[in-house]
């Protein structure tokens, strides 16, 4: 009679588990706030960014391949996500930070509701980055289950994609990412970017 009842505890020890890696994972519900990096592939190749065009909140195209050239980094968040709000501070700064570097994050909200959510959220909602509030500052782009499939789907969010200027996706984050493996992934593909790009004049 015991094993049954052993079985059951560890499924739930196994559900807690994967669901603290994920995140957010429907409108009001998230968990955990740890992250998981996973390398782009066991083989250690990377795999090209896939070509897709995202629409932003003023109905326009924005497409990935037009950023060839950028370090960009793709954040799959949603406004209901407390664990994509936590990440959007440091998002924020990067922005600020490293943008004239050839950088840019792509904020790629998963609300059904889309723009009449996203838009008011984008424009009135401030973050404390380093003791100023300050809203968000990257290019706001409305996501769907379409698009995230193009990326291999989302487990939950946030979700974030590491791509270098060569349009390569060297890491995935799921759930959180930590603040400083990101901030060095950055610094690190601007830094060899820069270098092969002044090589190659």
């Amino acid at each position: 009679m015991r094993k049954p009842i052993h079985l059951a505890l560890l499924a739930v020890i196994f559900l807690t588990v994967t669901t603290n890696f994920s995140g957010c994972h429907s409108s009001g519900a998230s968990s955990g706030t740890t992250g998981q990096v996973v390398k782009a592939d066991d083989k250690g190749s990377k795999p090209a960014a896939p070509d897709v065009t995202f629409k932003d909140l003023d109905g326009k195209d924005v497409s990935l391949a037009s950023l060839k050239g950028k370090v960009v980094v793709v954040n799959f968040w949603a406004t209901w996500c407390d664990p994509c709000r936590e990440e959007i501070p440091w998002l924020i700064e990067f922005q600020q930070k490293y943008a004239d570097k050839g950088f840019t994050i792509l904020g790629v909200a998963m609300d059904e509701e889309g723009k009449p959510t996203v838009e008011p959220f984008v424009q009135t909602t401030p973050f404390n980055v380093n003791g100023h509030p300050t809203t968000m500052n990257y290019p706001i782009l409305l996501g769907n289950d379409d698009l995230a499939d193009k990326f291999g789907g989302l487990l939950g969010m946030p979700t974030s994609f590491v791509i270098s200027r060569d349009g390569k996706i060297v890491k995935k984050y799921i759930g959180i990412a930590s603040r400083d493996a990101l901030q060095k992934d950055i610094e690190s593909l601007l830094g060899t970017g820069t270098a092969q790009g002044a090589a190659g004049n």
